[in-house]
């Protein structure tokens, strides 16, 4: 049964007079371990929403509070955080980061009544079988992201020998999949396939499969740190392929490990918001505290603003009330215009090419200028 989450969870005494309560929410994802890149980035975005909404009165009147979740992308930590959110009275969360962690979170915040707007969840499972109505995402699908990679490899690759590799989990595997479907649907066919363990730090025996294939490009559905490792043992060992990769190398940390090897690298992401005009004070906010305004820190800013404007339009935090704003409307935000769909998903433009170039990515055709 959905908890009826209030807009005043309880009245505090302040010098003898009533006040309102602070309206608790989360973000949630990996703020230890090897992904942690992409927690900081959610936590970014987050502090900052949370500064611009108090700073302009708050939401209804009352000031918003932020506690940080840590699920380090592993699903049994995910449920846990999900639980004490719970006891936290939080009335929504924005988070996860990993699909993994995401989708069996999401099925504590249906128990207990709590709002989710993933920033960076992209499995399609996450909305296709979501356990209820208040659950949601303001990034693309990896049904969306694989059918661009795929296209794309299919197009510009069509005469060189393609491999696909996964990292076994929920987004690395599905995302490889649906890019694998895309390029089967053009007529290209994957000479390698192949999964691989993540948290390893030799991928030698890998890489000299793909040398004796005669690979000419690699598709990686995993993330940053593996990806990274991937493409300078390659180098090491004389592979002249490029790597091709989505989402979850858009992080700084990718070329830090990866160095020169990195130069070439392709990968799919949404437009990037730091573009946009509206978020440039935004943008200039967060690096003025110290931080990144790269990858998925505007868009856990923008699952803040759409929920606190529902908030504002339903003039409560009760779960329904907000569920029903959410789905009734369109909410201007730093990565755009968006409104959600019967599934949860948001509606903004999918995925483009970006190429990495000396330390720094941007879409293929800018990079190419270069």
């Amino acid at each position: 049964m959905k908890k009826v989450l209030l807009a005043g969870v309880a009245l505090n005494l302040v010098l003898g007079g009533a006040a309102l309560a602070d309206i608790t929410i989360g973000v949630a994802g990996p703020m230890t371990g090897q992904y942690a890149t992409f927690g900081s980035q959610l936590r970014a975005g987050a502090e900052q929403a949370i500064k611009d909404i108090n700073a302009a009165g708050g939401v209804n009147g009352e000031q918003l509070v932020l506690s940080v979740g840590d699920d380090a992308c592993d699903p049994k930590q995910a449920v846990a955080v999900a639980n004490q959110y719970a006891s936290e009275n939080a009335v929504f969360v924005a988070g996860h980061f990993c699909s993994g962690s995401s989708i069996p979170a999401s099925q504590v915040y249906a128990e207990e009544g709590i709002l989710m707007i993933s920033p960076a969840s992209t499995n399609p499972d996450f909305t296709d079988k979501r356990p209820a109505e208040g659950i949601y995402r303001v990034c693309g699908r990896d049904d969306q992201q694989g059918e661009v990679a795929g296209a794309y490899i299919a197009e510009n690759f069509g005469d060189v020998n393609v491999a696909i590799l996964d990292d076994k989990s929920a987004y690395g595997k599905g995302l490889a999949a649906e890019t694998a479907a895309a390029l089967k649907a053009a007529g290209k066919e994957p000479t390698v396939v192949e999964a691989y363990s993540a948290g390893e730090k030799d991928y030698t025996a890998l890489v000299s499969k793909l040398k004796q294939a005669n690979i000419g490009l690699v598709y990686i559905g995993g993330y940053h740190t593996e990806a990274g490792l991937i493409a300078r043992q390659m180098k090491e060992q004389g592979v002249d392929a490029v790597i091709m990769s989505g989402d979850a190398i858009v992080t700084d940390e990718y070329w830090a490990i990866t160095g020169d090897a990195g130069e070439g690298t392709l990968m799919t992401f949404s437009p990037d918001p730091r573009k946009n005009p509206i978020a440039e004070p935004v943008v200039k906010a967060i690096e003025a505290a110290g931080n990144s305004a790269e990858g998925y820190a505007l868009y856990t800013y923008a699952a803040i603003q759409a929920w606190a404007d529902a908030v504002k339009a339903a003039g409560t935090t009760d779960y329904d009330a907000v569920v029903e704003a959410l789905d009734a409307g369109t909410f201007p935000t730093v990565i755009g215009e968006l409104s959600f769909d019967d599934k949860g998903d948001v509606t903004l433009p999918g995925y483009v090419v970006y190429e990495w170039k000396n330390g720094k990515y941007d879409y293929v055709e800018t990079a190419a200028a270069q």
